[in-house]
């Protein structure tokens, strides 16, 4: 499964960290970020492929899972740490579930939305694969 934790470098201060994002920090050049938030625990958020979009998403606060499907494989990771990236390329179906109070989910992509680049469907997505 194409799937990486990255560690995103972090500036320690007694007053409070920083994280930077900026140069190779990243394999690709950021195009869309958005963020989910208020997301209740009992909420599934994704349920979707993207043909060509890769993405990195951040736990920014709180904690949730990423469920990511290949087709043959089902890997989840938690992501809990500000400090720390999921980079999820193209072709990975993804799932994000159990949502902490008060978690707040980054999204970097590595394009503008576009529709036509989802599957929405995961027996089209077990299709499109083949």
């Amino acid at each position: 499964m194409n799937i990486k934790i990255i560690d995103i470098p972090k500036i320690a201060n007694p007053e409070g960290n920083l994280a930077v994002i900026e140069k190779d920090t990243i394999p690709f050049e950021i195009k869309r970020v958005y963020y989910l938030f208020d997301v209740p625990s009992s909420a599934n958020r994704g349920g979707h492929a993207h043909k060509n979009l890769n993405q990195i998403l951040i736990a920014l606060s709180g904690s949730f899972d990423v469920v990511l499907k290949d087709g043959v494989n089902t890997h989840k990771v938690t992501l809990n740490k500000p400090d720390k990236g999921l980079i999820i390329s193209n072709n990975t179906w993804r799932e994000l579930e159990n949502f902490s109070s008060g978690a707040v989910c980054l999204v970097l992509a590595s394009d503008v939305f576009n529709e036509d680049d989802y599957i929405r469907d995961f027996n089209e997505f077990l299709c499109y694969l083949k």
